[in-house]
């Protein structure tokens, strides 16, 4: 599963941290599993064989039928690597447009002022402001998936950085979300771009769309995201880059894909 917690255990008196690793089928469910599951996901964690690594196309049909819920359920990559995060130039950071969209509105924010600020409102964002928004965010409000800014702006945000930055929201020019071309940002975001990152135990966990989408939609989008992903390898990476990923939609069983298909 992806364990998003570290096991900690105690030996002849000294504390030893296990790395999180994707190593099981149930990245989004295995968090709940005190909480027991349902009927639906009981009928459907059936249909996965938890060994077996599948060709993508196979993959990917498995994620349109497996998915539990009543709602129209995100679904996500969980690419474990074979990075060093403790490394600056292997903790990459990317975004990626997907083709058939993300099936869902995405919110988008823009800290800007003047004729930039007047630009963001026609090109669609949710909300424009400056430092009524900083203050709006330092009071707990964070109604928005994506935030951009101006690089004027940036002095301004530093405010709020420390709570951007641990909800994974804070605007940054290796994603294009510091920019003084808001009108092309924000119709990247508006149509459906998503953000990739490394995290502290050498994962990527991406979504890249809704159940809505069904296959096409999906297999056009993972492509990308994965094409993008190959492209991102850093220069100084050894041994195997991508190492294993697993797919699963919301609550639903994750299902490993073999890598050779891709």
């Amino acid at each position: 599963m992806v364990d998003t917690k570290k096991q900690v255990s105690r030996s002849a008196g000294k504390r030893v941290s296990k790395k999180t690793t994707v190593s099981e089928v149930q990245p989004s469910v295995a968090r709940r599993a005190k909480g027991g599951r349902g009927k639906k996901y009981l009928d459907v964690v059936k249909l996965v064989d938890r060994v077996k690594l599948y060709p993508i196309q196979e993959a990917l049909d498995l994620l349109v039928q497996t998915s539990p819920v009543k709602f129209d359920a995100t679904v996500e990559a969980h690419i474990q690597t074979g990075l060093d995060p403790k490394q600056a130039d292997q903790n990459i950071r990317g975004t990626v447009a997907m083709p058939a969209g993300l099936g869902k509105d995405t919110t988008v924010l823009v800290f800007a002022e003047g004729a930039e600020a007047t630009e963001a409102k026609k090109a669609g964002a949710d909300f424009v402001g400056s430092e009524d928004l900083v203050e709006k965010i330092k009071n707990g409000w964070l109604g928005f998936n994506v935030a951009i800014a101006t690089p004027e702006m940036m002095v301004k945000i530093g405010k709020i950085g420390k709570i951007l930055g641990t909800k994974g929201l804070m605007p940054n020019p290796k994603t294009g979300t510091v920019t003084k071309d808001v009108t092309k940002a924000v119709t990247e975001f508006k149509k459906g771009k998503v953000e990739f990152r490394l995290d502290k135990d050498a994962i990527i966990h991406v979504g890249f769309g809704k159940i809505s989408l069904g296959k096409d939609g999906l297999t056009s989008n993972f492509a990308t995201l994965f094409k993008a992903l190959s492209s991102a390898r850093p220069a100084s990476a050894k041994g195997t880059y991508l190492q294993k990923i697993v797919l699963a939609s919301t609550m639903g069983p994750g299902i490993k894909v073999d890598l050779s298909s891709l």
